[in-house]
Order: C-alpha cells, then structure tokens, then sequence
C-alpha cells in the first residue's frame, strides 16, 4: 500500500514521506476501503507544524476521504463490498456519554480524528468504524465530493450556529475551501441574504466576487452594513477583532477554525467593549463535526447541487499541495487524486 505519511514535524519542505506498507485488514465493527481521492485541509499543516500534534508517529494524514467498500469485519452492519463511502474528520467517539447520545458527539471527551487520531486518507487503503462511513451521493465525482466532506460540512454547521434568517447579512472572514462553499449554501438557503467577504488576497476577493458576493474587502475593511453574522476561517486573532465591529447588534461571531497563532494575540489588546462586544453581540466557536452533519450537507449539497471548485494533485504531490495551502495559493479546494 503506497501513503504519505506525517515523518517530522520540523521539516518545512517535505513533511510527508512515501512509504509501501501492507494493506490493513478490518477488525469487528469496521470496513477496509479503496481510496480514489482526498481533500486537503488547514487542518493538515496543523497537525504537521505542532498546533494540533497526533498522539503518535508517524501517522496518515487525510480527513476528506472518499472510496470504495473492498473489506467487511463482522459486525459491520448492512454495508456491502463495492459501496461508495465518504470518510469526514469524525472518525469516532464513545458513544455512550450525554454528549454522544444527544447527538453531539462532536464535544465527546473521547472524540478521534480521522488522520490525527487514526490514519486518514492520504494512502490508497484505510480501514474505519462502519458506523462513520458516509454514503456518497451520486451527484458528486470522487473529486467534487472530498471536500463537502469536511470543508462543506464544517461550513454547514457553522451557517447553522449563526442562526441567520433570510435576509439578515453575513459576513465571511478568510476564503477558502469552507467559505466558498458557505458562499454557495447561503446564495441557494438564503436567497435574499447578501453576503459580505474579508480576505488579504485579492486573488481571493476577485474569486468572492465571481461566486456572487455582494462585496469583498481586506480584512481590516469595515463593512458597507451592519452584518447579522460573521463566520471566521482563518488562523488569525486580528480577523476577529476586525470582524466583531461590523457585528449588528445581537449578531454573532462564529469562529470556524481549530487553533488561532499566538504571533498576533496582541491584536486582541485592541478590544474595546462598546466598539465590538456591547449590545449583546456574542462569539461561538465551532468544534469538529458530527456525522450527521456531513450525511445532511451532502444530501442538501447533492440537491442544490454545490459543485467545488477544485485544485487536483496526485497523491506523490502532496507535500506540494500542503505548501501551496500554506503559501494562500488556493482556489477553492485541493483534492489528492488517488485511483487514477
């Protein structure tokens, strides 16, 4: 089984290493796929350069992850050999705690990430529970699908944490593989809603623009209205800031991202209560996803449809996919195209 694999958290250029390992074999309770494609995430650079470190090493990157059913343990459930299957960052919980059985497993304390916790789909096999396995439309490529995995669901949860209405502005801070999806939901749920994008790039904004933004600014700009809502993705503390000023009030910022870097934690000195937290505006972080949350977006993705833009590399290029993402060369999603 050829994979990349997390080698050295240190190595700046080529963090990933190819390696040939035998083909994993499912135990009870799991299935053994066939990877033809993978998304690549933010989250990915996380765990590589230490902000999000997997528990152990090396391990297999990947939580976008789409393939084919070739291997069934017992106890495996109805699913059956040659089945398309998708694979999101819930790779699995404890399933017995209140969290878990209210539907947030999620917040559960023994949440694993696919390709933190477990190797994820940076390979051409993986195995996983049955139970996570996410039925894949067949509106969607293996390609187009990789991303809703993630970026579309995360993006999902996050528009629903907002609680927007029809009409009410949302703002978007950062634009990449999550936020030109969110873009597209929105324009499609909330038809008279208009949407409002921050980015630094301006290949970024003109890309904001093209999808039917109503306006997109640099970061620092202040909005031309009061926005409901702001989803933030970027890594950044200044972004937040910036964004809690051009809260209506009552609005609410939700923070769509896993860590924030303590370089620029200054830029929250620049608080001033009544400019960005008074008349009750409110933050909201989002963690994770359930795998409810990926089967309902990809179903509603599937109708809409919301078809990604995507960037396509095989899977020896994914060292240079991961700096690309880093370098902010992106435009829409990047996918490792694996069974080809």
């Amino acid at each position: 089984m050829q994979l990349s694999r997390i080698v050295d958290l240190n190595h700046e250029l080529a963090p990933l290493e190819k390696v040939n390992l035998p083909v994993p074999e499912p135990g009870a309770g799991e299935i053994l796929i066939r990877i033809s494609a993978c998304g690549v995430c933010h989250t990915e650079l996380d765990e590589i350069e230490g902000r999000l470190p997997p528990g152990r090493l090396p391990i297999i990157p990947g939580h976008q992850v789409v393939g084919r059913v070739k291997g069934v343990g017992p106890g495996s459930g109805t699913i059956k050999i040659g089945e398309r299957v998708g694979v999101s960052w819930f790779y699995s919980a404890c399933g017995v705690c209140q969290n878990c059985l209210s539907g947030k497993e999620n917040l559960c304390r023994q949440f694993k990430g696919t390709g933190r916790d477990a190797h994820g789909g940076y390979a051409e096999y993986m195995v996983l529970p049955a139970s996570s396995a996410i039925p894949i439309p067949e509106a969607f490529t293996d390609i187009q699908a990789a991303p809703h995995l993630c970026a579309g669901a995360i993006g999902y949860r996050s528009v629903r944490l907002t609680g927007i209405k029809d009409g009410q502005a949302l703002g978007l801070t950062g634009f990449g593989a999550s936020a030109h999806l969110v873009l597209k939901l929105v324009r499609w749920q909330y038809p008279k809603s208009e949407v409002f994008v921050f980015s630094r790039s301006q290949a970024e904004r003109d890309f904001a623009l093209e999808l039917g933004a109503t306006w997109a600014g640099d970061t620092s700009d202040d909005s031309p209205c009061e926005l409901q809502a702001v989803i933030d993705t970027t890594p950044a503390w200044k972004p937040v800031v910036e964004a809690l000023k051009n809260l209506a009030p009552g609005g609410r910022l939700v923070i769509n991202a896993i860590r924030k870097e303590q370089r620029d934690k200054d830029y929250l000195m620049n608080l001033d209560y009544p400019a960005h937290f008074w008349m009750e505006k409110e933050i909201k972080s989002v963690a994770n996803v359930t795998r409810q949350d990926a089967v309902e977006f990809l179903q509603l993705a599937a109708r809409i449809p919301i078809i990604p833009e995507v960037q396509v590399y095989d899977l020896e290029d994914a060292n240079q996919a991961l700096l690309e993402l880093k370098d902010r060369k992106i435009r829409g999603a990047k996918v490792l195209n694996i069974l080809h």
